[in-house]
């Protein structure tokens, strides 16, 4: 993989994922809404509300990296934001979809974001890529993006998508969201603490997006999630543990949450328990495979 395209590159994921890559001499590029983003740097523009798109890439590109979207819980669930954040995804993968459709182009390879989410807030137990698309709103989001994805095939690309987990990393995301209120003596898990969180430290999210676009032989649909996941209640302890803060409260009960949040309540109390089992199969190594050893790793 030598010549990449990363949408939502100024993302958590993308930040890091940039900077993995061009310390394995990748060439990265970025597509997103402002060049400012990425001074000195290639960056190409695209307004996705409006369908316009530069298109310098076509030519100097071998894979699509897109991750793309408006974050989940960036902001309380209105009816509004619930549009951004699924026609962000929907929409940027047919602008992509489109533009190589009309253009001649040398991209070879797509591999696409997608969650967890996509099985539900209630997960079977070891739940696999087999497992069918649920019905609520994030699961409709992640299942309508993956089937803007699997179009690229018809264009004789390779489709590669990562179904990510929650990521554990030092600038933000969960890790930030728990630790912040945790210093303050405030870590508490969420209802009643005992929802399997799959989680997964960003440099494996990292390593697989990279293997997924070096190798020939993945296709398809693959967890993004590390071997071993846990309850809401163990991480949150393993949290207070490492910025070395007692874990002393009651539980933040669901109905508390959900006065706050809304609807994306139902996504923070959600009881998923993923397999990484393909994944592993297709070959990748995690260098994190216990939450504890990720959790110090991301907070010292």
């Amino acid at each position: 993989m030598k010549k990449i395209l990363v949408t939502g590159g100024s993302g958590l994921v993308g930040k890091q994922l940039t900077r993995i890559l061009e310390e394995n001499k990748s060439e990265v590029s970025w597509i997103g809404r402002s060049k400012k983003e990425r001074p000195h740097h290639q960056k190409y523009n695209w307004d996705v509300e409006n369908g316009s798109i530069e298109t310098g890439w076509l030519q100097n590109t071998d894979t699509i990296i897109h991750l793309a979207g408006a974050g989940v819980a960036d902001h309380k669930w209105s009816d509004s934001y619930k549009k951004e954040i699924y026609e962000s995804r929907i929409k940027s993968t047919k602008l992509l979809h489109d533009t190589l459709s009309n253009n001649n182009h040398s991209v070879k390879t797509l591999v696409c974001a997608s969650a967890i989410g996509i099985y539900g807030n209630n997960c079977p137990k070891s739940t696999d890529e087999t497992f069918p698309a649920q019905s609520n709103f994030l699961a409709k989001v992640c299942d309508d993006w993956e089937k803007e994805a699997i179009k690229f095939e018809l264009l004789g690309i390779r489709v590669v998508i990562i179904r990510v987990g929650i990521v554990l990393a030092k600038e933000g995301g969960f890790i930030k969201a728990i630790s912040a209120p945790a210093k303050w003596g405030l870590g508490a898990a969420f209802g009643n603490g005992k929802m399997i969180t799959s989680w997964i430290h960003i440099n494996d999210l990292c390593g697989i997006f990279m293997k997924a676009g070096n190798d020939p032989n993945m296709r398809g649909s693959y967890n993004a999630v590390a071997p071993n996941p846990v309850s809401n209640k163990q991480i949150t302890k393993a949290i207070c543990h490492a910025i070395h803060r007692p874990y002393l409260l009651p539980n933040i009960p669901a109905f508390l949450l959900k006065l706050a949040l809304g609807e994306m309540a139902s996504m923070i109390l959600a009881n998923q328990n993923i397999s990484s089992k393909k994944i592993v199969k297709a070959g990748y190594t995690f260098v994190f495979n216990h939450v504890e050893e990720a959790i110090t790793d991301v907070i010292i």
